[in-house]
């Protein structure tokens, strides 16, 4: 778990992140108890105290292997959220660890400070969480039994593909599964897999 911490009470926090190539830069800045939000053609404020639920999830994608998501639910507001990383260039994206690691804590540490009855989950919803480990997991086996069949027809370059490719696709989806596990977390002590290391 990773502690809520932030270096002063009432300072502003911004976080900015171009979620498309093509896009506007997607904008958020904390402002004593409150969240001012701009994407570009939308913007508006959610006071923290309004804040409904917060979810923290884990989603790579194929050109960012390392990619975490915030997202904000609040009475009156739409539906806000943030990723670890932003577009460049239409073939490049950036890694912001740093910034949305900081912003992710001064928002839980002041959710924590109002009192905020906020619930805070962890990793993706428990239905698409379990349907999709159980496709994993028939997918596995299944590539296992491909290893077998090619190993008893002595197809040693098949047999040897396809163990590669499984041993690939394990350890991707191993860590996705892993990090996106169902549950709930306090304010102040946030899941250390769905948060940038320092």
């Amino acid at each position: 778990m990773i502690a809520a911490e932030e270096n002063g009470p009432s300072a502003d926090v911004t976080y900015a992140y171009r979620p498309s190539v093509l896009g506007a830069t997607w904008t958020f800045v904390l402002r004593g108890e409150v969240i001012f939000w701009d994407t570009g053609r939308k913007s508006g404020r959610i006071p923290l105290r309004s804040i409904r639920r917060v979810r923290l999830s884990f989603r790579p994608l194929a050109m960012q292997a390392v990619r975490y998501r915030a997202e904000i639910w609040s009475q009156g507001s739409p539906k806000i959220e943030f990723v670890s990383s932003s577009w460049k260039s239409m073939v490049e994206q950036e890694r912001l660890d740093g910034p949305y690691r900081t912003f992710l804590i001064a928002l839980h540490a002041r959710l924590a400070a109002t009192g905020a009855t906020a619930r805070f989950e962890q990793g993706v919803p428990a239905a698409i969480y379990w349907c999709g480990l159980a496709v994993f997991v028939a997918v596995s086996l299944a590539m296992a039994a491909l290893i077998v069949r090619a190993l008893e027809a002595k197809a040693w370059g098949g047999a040897a593909f396809i163990a590669a490719f499984l041993a690939l696709f394990l350890w991707q989806a191993g860590v996705y599964f892993r990090r996106n596990r169902p549950g709930h977390y306090r304010a102040d002590a946030l899941p250390a897999d769905l948060v940038p290391a320092e």
